[in-house]
């Protein structure tokens, strides 16, 4: 009970700070990372060993700026996470630009199936909600359950507040299994680490062998998707863009790991372009070819 009620006080003020205009927000972003970058010194050490494995080309000093505006941008994350609580509708669609979703619509209006792939980058959270908001279609929003059930209803709400539905991913399968008959759109994060037994594919990526999730290629060979990468963008604090990039038209036809080498090389393009904006605080590389018996090495 006692756990019940700190969560429920935690959620009440996460609302009344969600309240707060983007600009106090902000204020609160630069005091985050003065304590999160130079007092506590969160995962720095990972974040600095993943950019010198991934640009061993740069310079100590040029890694170091990527560091520090990295850490200025996840603390940013952090008050904008918070603050889709409660964002209203025209808030979210002057911050988060969609810059063609009529692409998507007409797909979507010809009776196809769409799987979006999008990596940890720049807002993932604000650009799942400003999708639901730009599709005339259901759109199937993929989680992973938290152990506390109440703040999992809570993220639940948040994440489905402007029509999307969520779909644990244990079940997702299921999910699309039943609309296999309608027009949908599901987003997927393409550089999430799989799990020890499901971690058997490995391609290059940020200049390592990285295990990759294989499940925006089976899901979109299994129901015949049109696969598209969202190109996500900072334009400047608190405004960003993104954009549907087709990747693979035909699934089916596509050939094996052609999709998933597709929107992995996609979105290090991306990230080499402006990196700070991905995830580097991330343990990404958790295993080794060698790590895992029969690995498949692309």
């Amino acid at each position: 009970m006692i756990k019940k009620a700190v969560s429920y006080i935690g959620i009440f003020f996460l609302y009344l700070l969600s309240l707060m205009p983007f600009w106090f927000l902000y204020l609160i972003s630069d005091l985050l990372y003065l304590l999160v970058y130079h007092v506590a010194g969160y995962r720095r050490k990972v974040v600095q060993q993943n950019l010198q494995n991934a640009f061993p080309e740069k310079s100590v000093e040029e890694r170091k700026r990527i560091e520090r505006k990295f850490y200025h941008h996840f603390c940013d994350l952090v008050l904008e996470t918070v603050k889709a609580i409660s964002i209203s509708p025209k808030q979210l669609n002057k911050r988060i630009v969609a810059t063609n979703p009529e692409l998507i619509n007409k797909v979507l209006s010809s009776n196809r199936k769409v799987i979006g792939v999008a990596g940890h980058y720049c807002n993932w959270e604000l650009l799942a909600l400003s999708i639901t908001s730009n599709i005339d279609r259901k759109f199937i929003i993929i989680y992973k359950p938290l152990t506390n059930k109440v703040f999992d209803k809570f993220f639940i709400r948040t994440r489905s507040r402007f029509k999307g539905i969520p779909v644990a991913m244990k079940i997702v399968l299921r999910k699309m299994v039943e609309l296999k008959n309608e027009p949908f759109l599901t987003v997927l994060l393409g550089d999430q680490t799989p799990v020890r037994h499901e971690a058997t594919y490995f391609t290059n990526f940020l200049n390592q062998p990285t295990p990759v999730f294989l499940g925006v290629e089976k899901m979109a060979k299994s129901f015949d998707c049109g696969v598209y990468f969202c190109d996500m963008r900072k334009v400047k604090r608190g405004y960003y863009t993104y954009t549907a990039v087709p990747l693979i038209e035909d699934a089916k036809a596509a050939a094996p790991h052609e999709i998933t080498k597709a929107h992995v090389q996609y979105l290090e393009k991306v990230i080499r372009e402006q990196p700070e904006y991905w995830l580097w605080s991330h343990r990404r590389w958790k295993f080794k070819p060698h790590d895992i018996e029969g690995a498949i090495v692309d």
